[in-house]
């Protein structure tokens, strides 16, 4: 293949995994009732005048965070940082660094409180260096039936944005980043509706790597791993199978693609029962060529430079034009709810110097694009994956690439992947994101259950590139 929280930190000496015997009962959250979905759907058609990320504010379809100055932002926050006395590095990946019970305060779109636990895991960023990420464990009423790691698109630059930190009531810094988190909130009540445990990572890490694509997948399976971990220590929240889902849609699509690309080799002892992904940037070039200069996308550009140059120690000050410095503070600690749509028209030239302009032509930029191609990891995933993307002009939903899903869905079928592959016609980003949603739980459940991808490749195109960019010697 091409509200308040009681951390319990580790004793001195290094890691250990939760015990029953010391872990107080936790109070179990109410099952959420299965409307939850249609109106965390309607709250999202509600607001969606904008992309996914950049919802408008609507008077009458907020509730706003509750005591949000309460909870302190993650950088503030000495849970997020590990304070073991055994070097990270010598840790397991997955390993159970601290946990704390935390209460949801108004956790969606009824605003129900619920109670979960927060687990601090040890992972590795998007150079292999030892790191730390942060997952929220949500368990339903009953004995959960499976474990689905729901994953975000909270696209951030930010710590503000983090879902711990929103799950909490925590304030995202703007209305729009508030709906959005909100709305999530909406879906994850109804995963735990039916029947099942839900971890949700902040995959990015605790220094906002967006878009690091295998970094991002590395940290949800280990969150994964220490989800499994916390469950397994006590009857009362040990699912009934050892099975696992996926379930992200454009930000989020980026961490359980690569988590499905990766776990065969990373991590085979996960029980990936299915992925349903929707509104994938399989290449970030043709992604780049396809916003540059758009009038309700271009504002992703600047925020994945900066965020690429985090991730991959890149100095993007040697790189950008005086503008595209002065842009870089501007959305270097933002949501993407604050950031998109306030530069329509801006283009990446703009933001280099002159020298650099052909920005796929500069070779750090090149090998960095290359190497977040999806479906370019030696071997193959070995989960059913459901794809899905809107065509909204003919070449995509105005972010992502049409082509480029089904360029992958055709690598993954031609290796013998059951795959249900979806375009949703005339639908933007936002749009395609109403249909997704409630198909991809369904093809979960269907997973679940044992049964075969029944339209397993049907529609899906041949040809497609996924061919690297040329990458010039210096």
């Amino acid at each position: 293949m091409r509200g308040g929280s009681h951390p319990r930190s580790l004793p001195p000496g290094g890691p250990t995994v939760a015990h029953p015997s010391r872990r107080p009962r936790r109070r179990r959250p109410r099952a959420v009732g299965a409307s939850l979905l249609a109106a965390s759907l309607a709250l999202t058609a509600l607001v969606s005048s904008g992309p996914l990320g950049s919802f408008t504010a609507s008077a009458d379809g907020t509730v706003p965070p509750t005591d949000a100055t309460a909870v302190p932002l993650p950088s503030h926050d000495p849970f997020y940082r590990y304070q073991g006395e055994t070097p990270l590095r010598e840790v397991p990946r997955g390993t159970i660094l601290a946990q704390r019970a935390v209460t949801l305060s108004a956790f969606g779109v009824v605003g129900t409180p619920v109670e979960a636990e927060q687990l601090l895991y040890r992972t590795q960023d998007q150079r292999r260096r030892p790191s730390v990420g942060v997952t929220t464990v949500l368990t339903p009423s009953a004995p959960a039936t499976a474990t689905v790691a729901y994953l975000s698109f909270y696209d951030a630059l930010g710590d503000q944005c983090s879902p711990s930190y929103t799950l909490r009531g925590g304030d995202a810094g703007t209305d729009s980043a508030n709906q959005t988190a909100q709305i999530e909130e909406g879906l994850v009540a109804e995963l735990l509706a039916q029947g099942y445990a839900v971890t949700v990572p902040d995959f990015e890490g605790v220094h906002q790597h967006w878009v690091a694509g295998q970094e991002s997948g590395w940290s949800t399976l280990d969150s994964v791993r220490a989800t499994s971990t916390f469950l397994a220590a006590d009857p009362l929240t040990t699912p009934l199978t050892d099975q696992v889902g996926l379930y992200g849609y454009s930000g989020g699509s980026i961490a359980g693609e690569w988590a499905a690309e990766l776990a065969p080799r990373y991590a085979p002892e996960i029980d990936l029962a299915g992925a349903a992904l929707g509104g994938l940037p399989v290449h970030l070039a043709h992604n780049l060529e396809y916003v540059n200069g758009s009038e309700d996308w271009s504002g992703v550009i600047p925020a994945v430079l900066v965020s690429l140059g985090r991730a991959f120690g890149v100095p993007m000050r040697k790189y950008e034009s005086a503008y595209g410095r002065r842009v870089h503070r501007e959305v270097h600690d933002q949501c993407i709810g604050s950031f998109n749509g306030n530069y329509p028209g801006l283009t990446v030239q703009q933001l280099l110097k002159p020298r650099y302009a052909d920005f796929l032509g500069v070779p750090v930029f090149a090998r960095i694009v290359n190497r977040l191609i999806m479906g370019s990891t030696p071997g193959d995933p070995e989960t059913p994956m459901m794809l899905a993307v809107g065509d909204h002009d003919g070449t995509g939903d105005d972010v992502m690439v049409v082509a480029d899903v089904g360029a992958l869905a055709r690598e993954y079928c031609d290796a013998g992947l059951e795959v249900r592959y979806r375009v949703y016609a005339s639908s933007d980003h936002s749009q395609a994101g109403l249909q997704f949603f409630e198909q991809g739980m369904e093809f979960l459940a269907e997973r679940f259950a044992g049964l075969p991808v029944a339209d397993s490749c049907v529609g899906v195109p041949e040809g497609g590139s996924l061919d690297p960019v040329p990458v010039e010697r210096g």
